[in-house]
């Protein structure tokens, strides 16, 4: 079956964008308890780079099938859940990169690396780390998982900040309030 990616975030209007989010299935995880753990020999790089068994993922369908089948635990380990198994896999940094992010209706939206389009919010939080000479922003994605913005998509969103204007380094989105200062 032939992937179609979604078009170019600019060109989506907000209530495009929460159509397709709404619209996409995804499996439902969350409801399975699988009694055996693996190790899945593979890896997640900080550039968003899949591996398995230290060669990379060069198919970006696959990519996609296995993205939709991950949870983080309490924890902090990274897993791919089946009905039967779930499959740890190391994860440098974020299992997903926000590649382009827009701006409209009160609400931010952004492009991960796997196409997938997530609207920052009450149910998808931002959250900064590191520190103010070399910040990193964080967008909650699904399941305790989460994307790391990318250089090109944190100057959006602090263009973004810098234009709402305010006492601190925040930004607004679907009626939640995120600062963009680590702490």
């Amino acid at each position: 079956m032939p992937y179609d990616a979604p078009p170019d975030l600019a060109s989506l209007s907000l209530e495009q964008i929460a159509r397709a989010v709404e619209e996409r299935r995804l499996p439902p995880v969350e409801r399975w308890s699988p009694s055996e753990e693996i190790d899945s020999l593979m890896r997640i790089a900080a550039d968003g780079t899949w591996f398995h068994d230290g060669s990379p993922i060069n198919r970006p369908a696959m990519v996609r099938a296995f993205s939709s089948l991950l949870v983080k635990d309490e924890s902090g380990q990274h897993w791919l859940m089946t009905p039967q198994c779930r499959q740890s896999i190391a994860v440098d940094d974020a299992a997903f990169l926000a590649v382009d992010m827009k701006v409209g209706g009160g609400a931010l939206a952004f492009r991960l690396n796997t196409d997938e389009l997530v609207v920052a919010g009450p149910d998808h939080p931002l959250r900064a780390e590191g520190d103010s000479d070399c910040p990193a922003i964080y967008l909650a994605v699904r399941h305790g998982t989460e994307a790391r913005l990318d250089r090109a998509t944190w100057l959006q969103l602090a263009e973004h900040a810098l234009a709402e204007g305010g006492e601190e380094l925040a930004v607004t989105s679907a009626g939640a309030n995120f600062s963009l200062v680590p702490r």
